[in-house]
């Protein structure tokens, strides 16, 4: 019993306050961590890190070994590394780095030393923040109110598939696609197959969690040249469970429900400003004004794209 949500701004904005009172309002639903993902104005180079590592003791180590890393592959820091000022023993670190020679080999390379610094997010615009705890908790810790974008999702995890982390709640990156996030509310049921499959192909997962399969599952279909319609219309007719998903990307989110719509969606579009989410009680918290137009999605296997600057839904 997870709660997801997605919003979508005219221009750029206070993304991150609306996503957590989105996930404030479902925080019910799964209490245990949240997360946000955040599309802000994209950067014309260099990609923008985040990561958590697991030991607060060792972190100057971490982010020197990570470095060098980095160099390894052509790229270094361009801007100096901040993180959390909590007294957790785990932290969460943001980084800007110069473009490796290649996104895939690098990221592989710095998964080497995932057990103590794990890559969260890459992207020109994308930044995933998660963490135990409610949104307010969440929010407060990692500033995430203040963060300024045009669209961005939020998840709240009841965990019921694999340990209650910080690194095993959502959004997922798609690993190693840059900019490209998920969050999920269901169950896959033939998990382990396709993550099997996928490995097979070079893809690294950092958890259990069955979500982080579609962020992947996604993305690979794409990159072997479907479109996002294309992609999640498959994973309807192929991804076993039920299941409610969206994925962003810089440009767009897209959605889809399982062919047993099994888990809820409502959507209000609102002068062109998209609010998603598993509650209407939610979305309501940041769409307040007369007339506005609330969908609730709950035929089997529906699916649709909300593109940023064009958000007519493709059915």
């Amino acid at each position: 019993m997870c709660g997801i949500a997605g919003r979508i701004l005219n221009a750029p904005g206070k993304i991150g306050r609306d996503l957590v009172e989105l996930m404030d309002a479902q925080e019910h639903r799964g209490a245990d961590s949240t997360g946000f993902a955040i599309y802000g104005i994209p950067r014309d180079s260099g990609f923008i890190v985040r990561a958590m590592g697991f030991n607060r003791e060792m972190l100057s180590k971490d982010l020197e070994d990570f470095t060098s890393v980095l160099k390894e592959h052509g790229s270094d820091l361009v801007e100096d590394p901040t993180w959390d000022d909590s007294s957790d023993r785990h932290y969460s670190v943001r980084l800007v780095i110069k473009d490796p020679a290649d996104i895939a080999r690098w990221s592989h390379d710095a998964d080497q030393i995932c057990k103590r610094l794990e890559i969260q997010s890459v992207g020109r615009s994308l930044e995933i923040i998660k963490d135990t705890g409610g949104a307010y908790v969440v929010a407060d810790k990692h500033g995430v109110r203040d963060m300024v974008g045009t669209h961005g999702l939020g998840h709240a995890r009841l965990a019921t598939e694999s340990d209650v982390r910080p690194n095993a709640s959502h959004p997922f990156w798609a690993r190693p696609f840059p900019d490209v996030a998920i969050v999920h509310n269901g169950q896959i049921t033939d998990y382990y197959t396709w993550r099997n499959r996928l490995e097979h192909k070079g893809y690294r997962f950092m958890t259990y969690n069955d979500s982080e399969l579609i962020a992947v599952w996604v993305s690979d279909r794409m990159k072997e040249g479907l479109s996002m319609e294309e992609a999640l219309t498959r994973s309807i007719e192929e991804i076993d469970g039920v299941f409610t998903f969206m994925i962003g990307q810089p440009d767009k989110i897209g959605w889809a429900k399982d062919r047993f719509a099994m888990k809820p969606l409502v959507v209000v579009d609102e002068n062109g400003e998209i609010a998603a989410a598993t509650e209407e009680q939610s979305v309501r918290r940041v769409c307040e004004g007369e007339g506005i137009s609330i969908i609730n999605y709950d035929g089997p296997g529906l699916h649709g794209i909300w593109g940023v600057g064009n958000r007519r839904a493709a059915a």
